[in-house]
């Protein structure tokens, strides 16, 4: 697509005449099949997330977090008591749809309602939502809300450029990878380069039907395995 030219022959961008500042994300629940996300709740959630990750077999999943394992529940309760209050980032707990327990946490982040852009991250995910169809689930309903209910234009996910298993899930997810920034922050005494990804809103419904067929119960046999991959199923979608 040719570039629009102003009145000194300079390219310049599209036109968006019709743009407006979109809604912040609302502390309401967002509802899927193999999962539930709701606002995060200290009391509620903190002591079934503790469990799920203390059950994991090490602490490798805190490595490119910002903080560190808790040494207690209450401990870690307290820091969700924080989280709890904060509007940006914006906290949601994942919850198991029958048990309704408390499976692992995701936010919106650097929240952009001028520029219609939106990030996810403080991504924390319990062994037994790890690599599930509820794991993938909670990030298409994320996106649902962030597109299809808010309109933003920018949907971003960022990670430290050495975090492998982040890196693979973002381009599993249907991002885009855009680079690295270097020397970009300090993580516990430790110099982070951060890779950065996104998908924009016209990438949007090529994403979210890649999602919807993968998600559909008919993906998967009577074992639970998946019978197409995410991708293929993206790509199919045209």
């Amino acid at each position: 697509m040719s570039a629009r030219l102003n009145a000194f022959g300079q390219p310049i961008g599209p036109a968006l005449p019709d743009w407006s500042p979109r809604p912040r994300p609302p502390r309401t629940p967002m509802e899927g099949r193999t999962c539930r996300l709701v606002p995060l709740d200290a009391a509620a959630h903190g002591e079934a997330l503790f469990e799920t990750y203390s059950a994991a077999a090490d602490t490798r999943g805190w490595t490119y977090l910002g903080d560190e394992m808790p040494k207690s529940a209450a401990a870690y309760r307290a820091r969700l008591e924080t989280q709890q209050t904060s509007e940006d980032p914006l906290f949601y707990a994942i919850l198991d749809p029958a048990r309704g327990d408390a499976l692992g946490i995701a936010s919106y982040l650097r929240i952009d309602p001028g520029n219609g852009v939106i990030e996810v991250g403080h991504l924390h995910f319990g062994p037994r939502l790890q690599r599930s169809p509820a794991a993938t689930e909670a990030m298409a309903l994320m996106m649902v809300r962030a597109f299809d209910e808010l309109g933003y234009r920018r949907y971003e996910w960022k990670c430290d450029s050495l975090n492998a298993p982040s890196r693979a899930a973002a381009l599993r997810l249907g991002f885009t990878f855009e680079g690295i920034f270097r020397n970009a922050i300090v993580v516990k005494g430790r110099s982070r380069d951060t890779a950065w990804f996104s998908i924009t809103a016209a990438e949007w419904p090529r994403v979210r039907a890649g999602f919807a067929a993968w998600l559909d119960p008919s993906n998967f046999d009577g074992e639970g395995r998946q019978r197409h991959g995410l991708a293929d199923l993206r790509a199919a979608s045209g």
